[in-house]
């Protein structure tokens, strides 16, 4: 069977919803243990209880993936009951604003979050995956590779993600682990309709058409597409790519010149 990942152990941040729960769901599908980590663990729990339900093994767990010490505390714990073979740096949070109406503490909630919660799950992980080879896949968004209106510091904690999943991989070669990144368009998730009903209330179907042809293929993406791609790069048939951006945004980078 291909993509299968039957046995491999599994951590994915931010499974509760969208395209981490997507992310979840896939990979169980094929045979995986998935331990999500959630800022709050009933957060998950209904992507845990659908992966189980379906015959597949998955788990959830509380911890803020901006506080190290509650990472590597469930990283460790994880670590004691199961070889870690793939992590999922999903977790984020958005922001809305150019450079002047951004606020420090706006610049220091994206880092922590962003960026610094990459950083530690990457930094809790790799020394178990270093003993077995392993693979990191890291949520970046097409924000890390071209100018979008008002995305001031989201699109700088992309770009470190980006940065960082190209270092890990040059640094990590030796040691059988690959490490890529996946830079999503516009996905139709719970945010995006959260956003558009909290921001043009009365004009949500206008507001989703407009927000959907920003992607010259016409629509937003599904989280289980971008799921589908998370599972191949975690795959052993994905076992000659690391180093690389994956861009699944509907012709939105190249297209929109």
């Amino acid at each position: 069977m291909k993509f299968n990942l039957e046995g491999k152990t599994t951590i994915v941040t931010g499974g509760g919803s969208g395209i981490g729960r997507a992310i979840s769901i896939a990979l169980a599908e094929q045979g995986a243990h998935v331990h999500i980590l959630e800022l709050k663990e009933e957060f998950a729990e209904e992507t845990v209880d659908e992966i189980n339900a379906n015959g597949g093994k998955s788990i959830a767990y509380a911890c803020d993936v901006a506080d190290q010490a509650q990472v590597k505390i469930k990283i460790d714990s994880i670590s004691k009951k199961d070889q870690i073979d793939i992590l999922v740096n999903n977790a984020g949070i958005a922001h809305i604003g150019n450079v002047e109406n951004t606020q420090e503490s706006d610049l220091d909630r994206i880092y922590n979050v962003n960026v610094k919660g990459v950083y530690n799950c990457i930094h809790a992980a790799i020394p178990f995956m270093k003993e077995n080879g392993g693979v990191i896949i890291n949520m970046a968004s097409v924000a890390a590779i071209v100018g979008v209106n008002d995305r001031f510091a989201y699109s700088m904690s992309k770009g470190a993600v980006l940065t960082m999943t190209y270092s890990v991989a040059k640094d990590y070669l030796d040691f059988g682990i690959r490490c890529n990144s996946i830079s999503p368009g516009r996905v139709h998730t719970p945010f995006v309709d959260g956003f558009i009903a909290e921001n043009y209330p009365g004009k949500e179907k206008e507001m989703f058409e407009k927000l959907s042809k920003t992607q010259p293929i016409g629509r937003m993406g599904t989280p289980e597409e971008i799921g589908n791609l998370a599972l191949y790069l975690c795959s052993d048939e994905a076992s000659f790519i690391t180093g690389t951006d994956f861009p699944i945004d509907g012709g939105f980078i190249k297209l929109n010149a």
